[in-house]
């Protein structure tokens, strides 16, 4: 088995992993300015996805260019939260060099792809010998449809892990799964941090949101749209706080409704949906919302669009007004400016920030505890690390624990 890595690999984003020039793990973006994709262009006979996240599915659409069909592999909360993102790229980019799809594209995802659930193997074409594979999709505890990926060619067992969490969210319980395998391909986001335990973390967001409003001011809350908006209606349900929610967080909340068997507590997620406000957007709202000492829960998660920029120049020259930064912010981002310095681009001027920005640690993604538990089950297997900015650092470690380990550099291809 030969494994090149078009994405992904000392980096956080674009992931793409290609299995002997024919099964495509992933195809994603990763967000940036301008966006990059993966190093080339593959044609395979199939792809596999493992989550509905813009840096694992985002550039999927593109594999159907001309006259290329392959067939496209994933989760029903996977298949819908693709078509989401796609449009939403389409809506920011258009048909220009900063998209490598348009409309059509999209549209023809409904002709090649195949929906499938947890523990049930499939067939998927090609391979060096023309056997095929046999894929397993198991639950990754990511987010509403994420999974790992067991791909066995009958010699070589490859588990490809995605992005997971070992521990249990509102949204979604922690992975249990750990299936025999050879080799692992294992995402490292936050392999040198340990996670505050989560209700600690639940209970300082909530804390600070109670404390700001109750000094009059207004609380932004920037999320992603997938997982995170979810996760902090379900938080924000259980501490009595009544939230407004804008931007394709709504969609998304409305969609994932639809799968439950996909989350952990359906019924909790309809009720802090219905405490929720859902914002139109119309004459003047958002600006009203930003002088009403409320909570708003919006998109982009790092602030690189969205309604986010509707309500950031409304707050941030009054100190008693807040920033929960609640997510991962990539280098190069504006969140990761303000997180760091405190100031980020508005309206084409960098302007400094006064109101308090905070950070929660609401990570949808196994910590370096959890991937030294999980990856126990395989110490006797090939460790590939890969989706982290210290891929090499942590495989070292991993080496110097007795594992057999390595950080595949971009673009490098590796023999199993």
């Amino acid at each position: 088995m030969e494994i090149e890595f078009l994405g992904g690999a000392r980096e956080v984003g674009r992931s793409a992993v290609l299995v002997d020039g024919s099964l495509l793990l992933d195809y994603g973006i990763l967000t940036a300015d301008p966006p990059q994709y993966p190093i080339r262009d593959p044609e395979p006979d199939a792809v596999v996805v493992s989550h509905g996240h813009l840096d694992h599915v985002g550039a999927v659409p593109a594999l159907l260019k001309g006259d290329r069909r392959p067939a496209i592999h994933w989760t029903p909360p996977t298949a819908d939260l693709a078509r989401v993102l796609a449009r939403d790229t389409l809506k920011l980019h258009g048909n220009g060099p900063l998209c490598p799809f348009g409309e059509e594209h999209v549209a023809r995802i409904g002709e090649v792809e195949e929906r499938h659930g947890y523990g049930e193997p499939f067939p998927v074409a090609g391979g060096i010998g023309s056997g095929g594979y046999e894929v397993t999709l198991h639950s990754a505890g990511h987010i509403p449809g994420s999974a790992h990926v067991l791909v066995d060619d009958g010699d070589t067992r490859l588990l490809y892990t995605g992005d997971f969490h070992t521990d249990d969210q509102r949204l979604v319980a922690g992975t249990t799964a750990r299936p025999d395998a050879d080799v692992v391909i294992c995402e490292s986001t936050y392999a040198d941090v340990t996670h505050e335990d989560r209700a600690a973390v639940e209970e300082g967001w909530a804390e600070r949101v109670r404390t700001t409003i109750w000094e009059g001011g207004t609380v932004v809350a920037p999320a992603f749209a997938i997982g995170r908006t979810q996760e902090l209606l379900l938080v924000a349900d259980a501490h009595d706080l009544a939230p407004y929610v804008d931007g394709m967080g709504k969609e998304v909340t409305r969609l994932l409704q639809r799968h439950p068997a996909f989350l952990r507590d359906p019924e909790a997620l309809r009720r802090a949906t219905g405490a929720a406000r859902f914002v139109t957007g119309r004459d003047g709202q958002r600006e009203r919302i930003a002088a009403d000492n409320a909570l708003v829960v919006t998109t982009s998660g790092m602030l690189a669009g969205g309604p986010v920029h509707s309500y950031l120049p409304e707050i941030r020259t009054n100190p008693t007004n807040a920033v929960t930064l609640t997510g991962y912010q990539v280098e190069g981002t504006p969140g990761r400016e303000l997180q760091d310095h405190g100031r980020m681009e508005m309206n084409g001027r960098v302007r400094p920030v006064s109101a308090r920005v905070s950070s929660h640690d609401f990570s949808a993604h196994v910590d370096r505890d959890g991937l030294e538990s999980f990856l126990e089950s395989y110490r006797g297997s090939e460790v590939l690390v890969t989706h982290g900015d210290r891929c090499e650092s942590f495989a070292e470690d991993l080496r110097e624990d007795g594992f057999e380990a390595s950080a595949p550099a971009l673009g490098e291809r590796v023999e199993v």
